[in-house]
């Protein structure tokens, strides 16, 4: 069955669509069927995997108005996408008075069971209705953060709505790992976060370190996963070593269940 993740940090700027992108794409190339979702209103993982353009997306979905499956894209690297709209962001306005507001986006995915092994969800930075929407639709969560002081303050916010939402909507979230991004070795700041995020989490902190790379940065900008913009940088071998982790560690894909 399908395994949902969702790629999320209340903080912006951590690596979170970089990671969305780049984790899909390194996925697919061990042959799984992946659909990536953009439900940042930015836009921003769908610029960035080269499926802008669609005429029908995920604000589509969210408000009944078609299927998922009519809505997904051919992105140009080979992923399948569930694109961003410039409207998304008025999708939360008109879904809060919307009959179970939170579970639009699980019900939406139910009928793609069969057609993928994995789904990554890109979530807006803020704790939103859409992010909720993507905590109640996943199996996982995946937290990319930056190894400074802030991003364990936001790092514990985000902790505490993983265990309410666990709580009351989605008893059976897990969380899929935390992902140090944007690493630098010569910051001894950086140094001291991730041997504190070592010591607290152990086994849900992934081996795999993303660095702070020049063609990560580029490779939006070219409507591509950096594995295809520049398969041989430091960035894109550090994604995947990073597919193969979570490969490696994932429990068998009956595990996920979209009808739950």
């Amino acid at each position: 069955m399908t395994r949902v993740v969702a790629i999320t940090n209340q903080k912006g700027g951590v690596g979170k669509t970089t990671t969305s992108i780049n984790v899909a794409a390194a996925i697919a190339e061990h042959g799984r069927r992946v659909l990536l979702i953009d439900l940042d209103p930015q836009g921003n993982a769908t610029m960035g995997s080269g499926a802008s353009g669609a005429e029908r997306g995920l604000y589509d979905v969210l408000l009944g108005e078609t299927e998922a499956q009519s809505a997904i894209t051919k992105a140009g690297c080979g992923l399948d996408v569930l694109a961003a709209q410039a409207d998304l962001s008025g999708a939360e306005l008109e879904l809060a008075q919307a009959p179970q507001r939170e579970q639009r986006l699980r019900r939406a995915l139910v009928p793609l069971a069969a057609h993928y092994d994995h789904i990554y969800i890109d979530c807006p930075p803020a704790l939103s209705l859409l992010t909720v929407n993507a905590l109640v639709a996943a199996d996982a969560v995946l937290i990319p953060m930056q190894c400074e002081y802030y991003a364990l303050e936001g790092l514990t916010a985000l902790l505490g709505t993983i265990r309410r939402v666990r709580a009351q909507l989605n008893p059976a979230l897990t969380i899929e790992g935390l992902l140090r991004t944007m690493f630098d070795p010569r910051n001894t700041l950086a140094l001291e976060v991730s041997d504190q995020l070592t010591r607290h989490f152990g086994g849900q902190l992934f081996q795999t370190i993303i660095p702070r790379n020049v063609r990560l940065a580029e490779a939006p900008s070219h409507g591509m996963p950096v594995i295809q913009y520049d398969r041989a940088s430091r960035g894109a071998q550090a994604y995947l070593a990073l597919a193969a982790e979570i490969l490696a560690r994932e429990p068998p894909l009956v595990a996920g269940d979209l009808s739950r």
